[in-house]
């Protein structure tokens, strides 16, 4: 079984339309060899047909393209009303979100919310409404790491262009017109005003494709353990509920015939029942399409990208269409003649050929979740899903079942499984030309795992390409975009060496318990993934300058997801109680450090200047790094202050520098215009939030750097800003 070499027409025409649209949509030169190769394959072939239909799609793809553009450089229209979708509707804490439209146009909205009695209204809101407001109407934030999270293109995908930031809620007027959004509403708040958590959360997720924000410490352990796509409505559910209706059809006296139509009808209903979930759609279609398999699989895909354009430029499309085509390879041949071995080879091959898209776009594989997908599968489709289903039916008759302690004893063995096995395997972010390689030699290797010899010589290649993934070549000094923090990564070449000079974090106020909302940490969205996509997945030493949230706040979220050889910290950031009580729930090494102290990394060492000068853990006591690495000077100076600014230059008065940090996110109380001009840095890098509520930087500090006619690049304005050392020589990355 050679993939490369199976002569299915059709199929190939679904792969050259592949090919095709993400030509168009990534304009990647690699992808466009590979397309204009694969064509020279199909005229050789003599597959004429295939060019007036690659012709075809190729202009509807080139004009939702030119859509998708148009659409983001629209002036913005002011309106103060807005219509609910009334199933997005999402409370977490005093937080409001929900997708609206108004004059044929979506939006995402966000509003906080003024009191108790308003959050329990929206909570239970299952009618349709009209909301009368006051706010901003603003783009969706733009990437802002290297491989980061790109909030425009996430909701551009989706045909939203724009979001809305209410101030105010003026007036809600309630509505009595039914659609079918209103139903889905209907089943999600009746689940959770009559189910206790967590059964009511399990419920919506299984029959709904709806996991609130309450479910969010479950959503990350059964993330790290791998298994989060059991939520994911797919082929599973679909075959459960279309075998339930075809047997109640023909229970009533349905003819044969027509069940083909009810099942149609039915998958319209089911999909907009589950908010149209992408691998539902595949579902769907693959189960309404007569064709058999490669056949049904091309159909299938063609027809995705013509109803759903955006289809593929989703990572969950993706991934449920690679999964779906790799079942449908893997159908078409066996392997033994035992069964149990035919299940598990065919699982093997499954997770093997999906693995290079999975650390693609993940960055991390948990193997655990290979055996915890067979296992907890067939309990989340076999068992959970029919008894919540005939739980919430039997709900709606007025007979109430509890069945909590079932959820409560799995939930419970989920967290002890996730302590064991906290730290998923980091494998960092194939390029394209990687991704490409790591496929060809996964559907070798499957091929190949009956033929000894050539079966080693794929899995040292597969191992060979993860090897260089996870291990860049060129040494980096990266400031990672945090927002209003700090936290900059120096990555030895090889990732010998690995420091990370603070986390960022954000500060939380005390707040009524009604009003606390469930957040994914900053480092969550930030750091965590930018170090996973460089393949790091133990970090040598973890430099915290000092004790504000700005700096450290995230150190607790870092150290249960990354390794942490040890931790450098001042004698001054030791007198702050809530900084101690973090290290020790930490658990980790602890250095303490003073002047002189070095760590070895690139071809010298970064050495600490300054332990700090107030001994309070403050600004003034941040610790002060310096390293002259590849015939360039660096200094890291936390949010040293001017008076702590001119102490150092009395400690070193021949200090000089070409690349400074800026201490204190610019702020007027450092970046003293004395201290400048003495260490006469080339580039200044400024780690601060956008629209931030101190107005960093000042425009003072801006001045004083721009009349030493030093090159300012600021994380606000261009995203993480990455220093690399290529061709013997230092070169500036900007994400934006």
């Amino acid at each position: 079984m050679v993939f490369v070499l199976i002569k299915v027409p059709l199929i190939f025409l679904a792969y050259l339309t592949v090919l095709l649209y993400f030509c168009i949509f990534s304009n990647n030169i690699i992808i466009g060899c590979i397309f204009l190769l694969s064509l020279g394959i199909a005229l050789w072939r003599k597959f004429y047909v295939f060019f007036p239909l690659l012709l075809i799609f190729g202009i509807y793809f080139y004009l939702f393209n030119a859509y998708h553009s148009q659409k983001m450089a629209l002036p913005e229209v002011a309106f103060h009303q807005i219509t609910p979708r009334i199933d997005t509707l999402q409370v977490n804490g005093d937080l409001l979100s929900f997708r609206g439209r108004v004059h044929d146009r979506n939006y995402q909205v966000y509003a906080t919310l003024q009191s108790k009695k308003e959050q329990t209204f929206f909570k239970n809101l299952a009618q349709n409404c009209r909301i009368s407001f006051t706010g901003n109407l603003e783009k969706p934030a733009a990437q802002r790491n290297f491989e980061g999270f790109d909030e425009q293109k996430y909701y551009s995908n989706q045909n939203i262009y724009r979001q809305i930031k209410i101030r105010q809620i003026n007036a809600v007027k309630l509505t009595h017109n039914f659609n079918i959004w209103l139903l889905r509403r209907k089943g999600i708040v009746w689940a959770q005003s009559h189910f206790p958590r967590p059964m009511s959360s399990y419920m919506t997720g299984l029959l709904f494709g709806y996991l609130g924000k309450d479910f969010s410490q479950m959503t990350t352990i059964y993330s790290a353990l791998g298994i989060i796509h059991l939520f994911a409505l797919s082929g599973m559910q679909v075959n459960f509920f279309v075998e339930v209706l075809r047997k109640i059809l023909l229970k009533i006296g349905i003819r044969l015939e027509f069940i083909p139509f009810f099942k149609f009808l039915f998958s319209i209903f089911y999909a907009i029942l589950t908010g149209f979930s992408l691998s539902v759609l595949r579902a769907l279609f693959q189960k309404n399409i007569p064709a058999k398999g490669l056949d049904n699989m091309a159909i299938t895909t063609l027809g995705l990208l013509l109803v759903y354009p955006g289809f593929l430029l989703d990572k969950g499309g993706q991934l449920t269409l690679l999964y779906a085509f790799t079942i449908s390879m893997l159908q078409q041949f066996s392997f033994t003649k035992s069964n149990i071995r035919e299940a598990l080879f065919k699982t093997f091959a499954l997770n093997l050929i999906a693995f290079p898209l999975l650390i693609f776009d993940f960055f991390s594989f948990q193997p655990l979740s290979i055996i915890l997908t067979i296992g907890f599968g067939l309990i989340f489709d076999k068992i959970m899903l029919p008894l919540l289903l005939i739980t919430f039916l039997l709900s709606l008759t007025g007979l109430s079942v509890n069945l909590n302690v079932l959820f409560l004893l799995l939930e419970k063995m989920m967290r002890h499984l996730y302590q064991w096995f906290s730290y998923t395997p980091v494998f960092g972010k194939p390029s394209l030309i990687g991704l490409l390689g790591l496929f060809l030699t996964a559907g070798l290797l499957v091929d190949a795992l009956r033929k000894k010899k050539l079966r080693f010589f794929c899995a040292f290649s597969l191992l060979l390409i993860l090897f260089f993934v996870k291990h860049p070549v060129a040494p980096t000094i990266t400031m990672i975009d945090v927002g209003q923090g700090d936290s900059i990564l120096l990555q030895d070449r090889w990732n010998q060496e690995t420091v990370l000079i603070d986390t960022g974090g954000r500060l939380t106020l005390p707040q009524p318990k009604w009003k606390k909302a469930h957040f994914s940490t900053n480092a969550d969205n930030t750091l965590i993934p930018y170090l996973k996509a460089e393949g790091i997945s133990t970090l040598d030493h973890l430099i915290l300058t000092h004790t504000d949230a700005d700096h450290v706040g995230d150190f607790l979220t870092l150290a249960r997801t990354i390794k942490i050889r040890d931790v450098w910290v001042s004698p001054g950031e030791l007198k702050v109680p809530t900084f101690v009580h973090q290290l020790k729930r930490a658990q980790l090494p602890i250095h303490i450090v003073k002047s002189g102290d070095k760590l070895p990394i690139f071809n010298g060492h970064l050495e600490i200047l300054s332990k700090g000068y107030t001994h309070k853990g403050d600004n003034d006591d941040s610790i002060v790094t310096y390293g002259d690495f590849f015939n360039k000077k660096f200094l890291f100076t936390g949010d040293l202050e001017q008076e702590g600014e001119l102490k150092l230059l009395k400690a070193y008065p021949r200090l000089k520098v070409d690349v400074l940090k800026v201490g204190h996110h610019g702020s007027k109380t450092s970046s003293n215009p004395y201290f400048i001009r003495q260490i006469d840095p080339q580039l200044a890098l400024i780690s601060v939030g956008k629209k931030n509520r101190y107005g960093h930087p000042n425009q003072e500090t801006l001045a004083t750097l721009k009349k030493a006619q030093i090159k300012i690049l600021r994380t606000d304005q261009v995203g993480a800003v990455q220093l690399i050392y290529h061709h013997r020589k230092w070169q500036v990355k900007t994400v934006r």
